[in-house]
Parts: C-alpha cells; sequence; structure tokens
C-alpha cells in the first residue's frame, strides 16, 4: 500500500473537506501566532505617524506599545483575522492542491505549474479575506477609535460603503499574485533539494516554508505599504496627500502619497517586521498542512482506503 499512494498528491479518494480543513487550521495558525508582530508593521507603515507612536525600530516599537499602551493593544483585530483567515485558506489551499493537480505531470516537479496555480488559489483568497484585512489593520492602527471588529464593521459600512472593504483589492492582487507565486516556486524549490521524494519530513517543509516566506515577503514589501494605506486611510496621511478629505481611492493614487510624503524609502517601510513576521508564520502554515496531509495519508492506507 505504502508504493501505491504518492505523499505529495495524496490518495484521489481525499475529499475537498479534508484539504479545506488542513488549510483552514494552517490560515489560523500562520496569521494569529506571530500577530503582535503584524501589528507592529502597520503602525511602522505610517506615513504620519503620531509624536507618541513614532518607532525607531521593530523592537522599540513592540516595547513601547506594551508600555505605554498594553499587551492586548498589539492583539487588537486578532479575532477579526482568525475568523476570515479560515474560510480564506480552505479555499486557498483546496484550490491550490486542485490547480497542480490539474496542471502537473505525474512525478515531476513543475515550477510554473507551482507559480499558476499560486496565482489562482491567491485570486479565490483575496475575494474572501480582503474585508477582515481591511477591519484588521483599522484595528491595528494607533488610537484606532472602533471598540470591536463588529463596530468597525458598522462604523465602516455607515460612513464609506461596503466599496470600503474592497478599496485595496486590486492592490491585494498587484501583491499577492506574486507573492504567493514566489512563494511558492521558492517552497517547492527547497523541497527539490531537502525533500526530493517528497515524503513527509516536518524539518523540511518548517524549512522550506520559511525561506519561501522570507523571499516572497521581501520582495512584495511596496505594494504591502500602499495597500497599508488604501486599508487604513490615514487620517493625517490623506489630506497632506493631496486627495483631500474624499480620501485615497486607488492604487496609483496610493503610490503618489506614500513617494509624495517619504520617497522610495517609503516603500520599504515596516520590511524587518514584515519578513520576521512571515518567515514563523509561513514556517508554521506549511509545518501544520503537511502534518495534515500525512494524517490523511495514514488514515487512507490504514483504513482500506476509505476518504477522509
Amino acid at each position: 500500500m505504502e508504493d501505491d499512494v504518492s505523499y505529495e498528491s495524496l490518495p484521489v479518494s481525499t475529499t475537498l473537506t479534508a484539504h479545506m480543513v488542513a488549510g483552514a487550521t494552517a490560515g489560523i495558525m500562520e496569521h494569529c501566532v506571530m500577530y503582535p508582530i503584524d501589528s507592529v508593521k502597520t503602525r511602522m507603515q505610517s506615513l504620519v505617524p503620531d509624536p507618541r507612536a513614532t518607532y525607531r525600530n521593530m523592537f522599540h516599537a513592540l516595547s513601547q506599545i506594551i508600555r505605554e499602551e498594553s499587551v492586548w493593544h498589539t492583539m487588537r483585530g486578532i479575532d477579526a483575522t482568525a475568523y476570515g483567515s479560515g474560510p480564506a485558506h480552505a479555499v486557498y489551499f483546496a484550490c491550490y492542491e486542485h490547480l497542480k493537480k490539474v496542471l502537473s505531470r505525474p512525478n515531476q516537479s513543475n515550477h510554473l505549474a507551482h507559480g499558476v496555480a499560486g496565482c489562482g488559489a491567491t485570486v479565490v483568497h483575496d475575494i474572501v479575506y480582503n474585508p477582515f484585512e481591511v477591519i484588521k489593520q483599522r484595528m491595528q492602527v494607533f488610537a484606532s477609535p472602533y471598540k470591536s471588529w463588529l463596530d468597525c464593521v458598522r462604523v465602516t459600512l455607515a460612513n464609506e460603503g461596503f466599496g470600503a472593504f474592497y478599496r485595496s483589492f486590486s492592490t491585494q492582487l498587484v501583491m499577492n499574485i506574486p507573492y504567493q507565486s514566489l512563494h511558492f516556486v521558492v517552497y517547492e524549490f527547497c523541497q527539490d533539494g531537502l525533500n526530493r521524494d517528497r515524503r513527509y519530513q516536518p524539518l523540511s517543509h518548517i524549512l522550506s516554508g520559511g525561506a519561501a516566506g522570507a523571499v516572497a515577503s521581501a520582495a512584495t514589501t511596496p505594494f504591502d505599504v500602499v495597500k497599508t494605506l488604501l486599508n487604513t486611510q490615514e487620517k493625517n496621511a490623506v489630506p497632506r496627500g493631496g486627495e483631500g478629505q474624499r480620501g485615497i481611492s486607488g492604487m496609483k493614487s496610493a503610490v503618489r502619497t506614500v513617494y509624495r510624503m517619504r520617497g522610495l524609502g517609503g516603500f520599504f517601510s515596516g520590511l524587518p517586521a514584515r519578513v520576521v513576521y512571515q518567515i514563523p508564520s509561513t514556517a508554521i502554515a506549511w509545518g501544520v498542512y503537511e502534518c495534515f496531509k500525512h494524517y490523511i495519508l495514514k488514515h487512507h492506507q490504514t483504513g482500506g482506503g476509505q476518504s477522509i
């Protein structure tokens, strides 16, 4: 039975639900375990920070938030992240596995297929997750006026309409398509070197996932800065950016605002925090996901080919 089923491809009887449960668990773990660093990254991308929220570096930011506000303020918005990342990653991993199976030849690594599968999975993921990303970042900023993530939803809908939750959608796609494509290509490339036989080797999955997250996050940081501005509509930046009180409504406008106020260096604000956040997050996500795949395969082998 061991030789009849490939670990990498999983048995054909594996259900869509199994992929979705594995993906949801991995997604929640990925986003929540390192959440305080994500909060730091959002604050460090502020174009016109409040004098009370001016940070020298990532470690100074984290310690000052905890000292001047509270530990809880590093976790604001984590509930919205958990609610959104579960279903978003469920469809993301299910879509990725399906497209990879369709586009790849049996028993042959295909980096182009992995990249295309990553693109398709990203579009579906962002449709689901974008509103939760907006809520999360509005909860993370200094002196956020929202009492809870539900209060953020209510006030945003009342003041800006439903479109506010997808104002950054095009930017999110422009960032996430290269991010996820590069992420999957680097992950599979590392697996070619560390785990060519594609067996379940937890350390190889963790190392490959961390490397993939580091490379992809560093390369796409400029888009992340633009996305943060679109999501938060930073009150001190919008008028000074020349957009009046109407808000910043598109990627082109946001790019001009960042460049006008911070120059080229502004597009790399929060880069260390973004990379530090992504390395363990993606390592955890891949470790958890591959663990689920291993469990599914073992269940198939010991259960006489029953689906799970």
